[in-house]
């Protein structure tokens, strides 16, 4: 009877050391479905941000959205691919390539979702807390918060490239400005538009020798621009246009007239020392402003200007090239990690956990069509059916161990 009684300690023993692991591994084993080993990643600066290399330095996962916010949009209205915000669209196909992209959402650093369209009832909850990367350059806007990356608008590299002339031509126009100085359609009584910026500078300046400025748009406009000293760069009903990308490519000192602007790429390019900046209240000075910089400072400025890692840090390429818009962008990024904790989303209470684990392809130029998206959405699937009928395995072996307990137990004490 005695031994039976120490048998039967043993055995209890043995099933809550069985149960207290059973329970461990339910709460353990979902975390090895969910998580992957760490990325090894370049630390410290790497130097001239300009030319920096992006790729090792971080890990990007690219959401796919629903067409209507960015393929169909396309498909309705071309121009998209030309106009100044189209460099959110090459942006977007950039990535779905790029050696930075990731298909395991569990070892990106950053979750980038390729949303062309405004959403008309406001911003996502979700985007009010993510780094923006977008061409709002304008201070105190609804869609720019503190951290994000302005990129400059889209100006096509082709078409540029198409009017270059001679490096050593003379720059014989002093300041040069072709657009709109007043807005009759959109503001008959004036006074809104450019909030008057530009209607000053016609006003005080259209009879001024050395101001070449016009509404007319000439089919010389790019030669123009590089036969000009400084070009005028001002608001309009944004703070920046292309005109602002034109000028650095063309090597023309850009002269910004917009008190409220954010410029692009500012911790990588020294637009203090390549540009001249004029506050608004002060466009009636402007030619006294211009004129009373010295020679060589003027010169300085050109010097930087034709420096090719300025201007290719402007551009989207199609392909991408190394040190262009694209890898600034992704620069920018590598240089915010490691993230603040306070950029975590905190987990919604109650919320569905959906488990991952590492793809084992790696990224190709493939990775976005319709056969292989099927396929990992069919691996996701799999996984969380995997994450759904873990617990419930557990449970039922649990359940199994108790009755075997108890069943045990009856029989030694009978």
């Amino acid at each position: 009877m005695t031994k039976g009684k120490e048998r039967m300690k043993i055995w209890k023993l043995v099933f809550v050391g069985i149960l207290c692991y059973a329970a461990f591994a339910s709460t353990v084993g979902a975390v090895k479905l969910s998580r992957s080993q760490p990325t090894e990643r370049i630390s410290g600066s790497a130097g001239d941000v300009l030319e920096d290399d992006p790729v090792g330095r971080l890990k990007v996962f690219v959401y796919e959205l629903p067409s209507k916010y960015n393929k169909k949009i396309l498909q309705k209205d071309p121009r998209c691919l030309t106009h100044m915000f189209a460099a959110e669209i090459f942006m977007h196909r950039f990535l779905l390539s790029s050696p930075v992209r990731t298909l395991n959402p569990e070892e990106a650093d950053w979750f980038y979702t390729p949303e062309v369209k405004a959403i008309e009832r406001g911003i996502l909850h979700l985007l009010q807390r993510a780094t923006l990367v977008q061409t709002f350059g304008q201070r105190n806007h609804v869609c720019l918060k503190e951290g994000s990356i302005t990129v400059p608008p889209y100006a096509p590299p082709q078409k540029m490239q198409a009017h270059l002339i001679p490096e050593k031509t003379p720059r014989s126009i002093f300041v040069y400005f072709r657009g709109l100085f007043y807005d009759v359609g959109n503001d008959p009584e004036g006074g809104y538009y450019a909030r008057g910026a530009r209607a000053a500078v016609w006003e005080n300046f259209k009879d001024n020798p050395l101001f070449d400025i016009s509404t007319e748009h000439p089919t010389t406009y790019y030669e123009d621009m590089q036969r000009a000293v400084f070009c005028l760069c001002p608001l309009g009903w944004a703070p920046w246009s292309p005109r602002l990308v034109e000028a650095v490519i063309f090597g023309c000192i850009p002269v910004i007239i917009a008190d409220d602007i954010v410029l692009p790429f500012a911790d990588a390019i020294p637009w203090e020392e390549i540009g001249v900046f004029v506050d608004e209240k002060d466009v009636p000075n402007l030619d006294t402003i211009l004129t009373s910089i010295p020679p060589e400072v003027i010169l300085r400025k050109q010097r930087l200007l034709a420096n090719p890692s300025m201007k290719q840090a402007m551009l989207f390429p199609q392909p991408a090239q190394p040190g262009d818009a694209f890898h600034q962008v992704l620069n920018g990024l590598a240089r915010k990690l490691p993230h603040v904790k306070s950029i975590y989303l905190k987990p919604v209470c109650g919320a569905p956990k959906r488990r991952f684990r590492p793809y084992a392809p790696s990224v190709t130029k493939n990775a976005n069509e319709t056969d292989v998206r099927k396929a990992r959405k069919a691996q996701i699937q799999r996984d969380e059916a995997i994450g759904r009928a873990l617990p419930i395995a557990i449970v039922v072996g649990v359940a199994a161990l108790a009755g075997l307990y108890f069943y045990l137990n009856s029989s030694f004490q009978g």
